[in-house]
């Protein structure tokens, strides 16, 4: 009795694949999977950051704007602790995507990236045309559009957002709960263990 109990109990705790989060179609008999779309954006060293900028790699997504005086602050701390978290892993990458293009200019993202004294090769801050940027933002199951009734005039979620190396989704959590970041950050944890 003691044994089934024991090997019950060690397979409960292991940790369990994470899904692919989206819809899914059936092609010629394959599941494919939603998968963010190519991009183009610049980051705060004025680079070039594309799909190929993450080969190979894991990142956390998420959107956000420099002058924002509601939840950004609060999701760019919490950003900040998974950073310093997996500093020394080169699985894991961070991006933030501005949804205020106009004054985030690659200079403001420079100096916030400075402020938070971060490396801009873990965590690249993005800018862009604000079409693209708004639109990749619902491939990311986010939220980022100008709203004049919004604090600071953009509506954005304060989700963080976990994409595999195959630009999978595999799972998010409110960025502005350290509780329910310290869960994400086990997924991070599941994940890069699971593409080892």
């Amino acid at each position: 009795m003691l044994i089934p109990f024991f090997v019950w109990g060690c397979q409960d705790t292991a940790p369990k694949d994470l899904p692919i989060l989206g819809e899914r179609d059936v092609v010629n008999g394959d599941t494919v999977y939603h998968a963010i779309p190519d991009f183009a954006f610049i980051d705060q060293d004025s680079q070039l950051v594309t799909n190929e900028t993450f080969a190979g790699k894991a990142y956390v997504a998420d959107f956000f704007f420099v002058h924002c005086p509601t939840i950004c602050p609060k999701t760019s701390a919490q950003m900040l602790r998974i950073y310093e978290h997996f500093q020394n892993d080169d699985r894991l990458m961070l991006v933030a995507h501005t949804v205020d293009p106009k004054r985030d200019t690659v200079a403001a993202l420079k100096k916030y990236s400075d402020g938070l004294g971060v490396s801009s090769s873990k965590w690249r801050f993005l800018t862009g045309e604000k079409d693209s940027l708004y639109e990749i933002a619902d491939d990311y199951f986010s939220i980022a559009m100008e709203d004049s009734e919004a604090p600071g005039g953009f509506d954005h979620s304060g989700r963080l957002i976990l994409v595999d190396k195959n630009r999978h989704i595999r799972s998010f959590c409110n960025g502005t709960d350290p509780a329910d970041v310290d869960r994400f950050i086990k997924d991070i944890e599941n994940l890069l263990n699971e593409e080892k």
